[in-house]
């Protein structure tokens, strides 16, 4: 694959991380989320038993150039949703805790790890890509509205992530047909 832009001139793939890939996905999470979250919430976005559990759930796909880890992307094909029956939520996958290194956003990393995200779920024949979007991050939404997602409703945050403000998530989502894709 081929880079996407002058700051990393060396080629970048992206794969399906394994188990041994939890810490640095770890790190790569909470270095791109910590100087954007802040201002709402305190400590990392999430610990390495936290990556582990996603890893037995779901999986990672990793962006890398020369064995360094550029950025991460999160899915969980069927994920559950309390407001969906199960034979839904089988059509559908989740994607979240998309991260960039912080030296290379901008780049259009971010857009090649969600492309490679639905790639992946329309080859498995689902049919809807799900998001959460939290709602004090306004720079987020031109980015997934351009790319197909909608605003589908909006759910609670997490109530164990202690934030200085309160938070909700968007819910957004987009079909993963072909007439869509891109």
């Amino acid at each position: 694959m081929a880079s996407v832009d002058s700051r990393e001139s060396k080629p970048v793939r992206v794969r399906i991380a394994q188990l041994e890939d939890a810490e640095k996905i770890t790190t790569v999470i909470n270095s791109a989320f910590r100087g954007v979250e802040q201002f709402f919430v305190e400590g990392d976005r999430v610990g390495f038993g936290d990556v582990v559990n996603f890893l037995s759930v779901g999986k990672f796909l990793l962006a890398e150039s020369e064995h360094r880890l550029l950025g991460s992307v999160y899915i969980e094909p069927g994920h559950p949703d309390s407001n969906r029956t199960s034979a839904e939520s089988q059509e559908r996958a989740y994607l979240g805790l998309l991260a960039v290194d912080p030296s290379l956003q901008q780049s259009g990393l971010g857009s090649m790890l969600m492309e490679a995200a639905e790639d992946h779920c329309r080859a498995l024949g689902l049919k809807f890509m799900d998001i959460k979007v939290v709602h004090l991050r306004e720079e987020l939404f031109g980015f997934y509205r351009k790319r197909g997602y909608v605003d589908t409703g909006t759910s609670d945050f997490p109530p164990e992530v202690v934030t200085k403000v309160h938070c909700h998530f968007i819910d957004m989502s987009k079909p993963l047909d072909s007439d869509n894709a891109r």
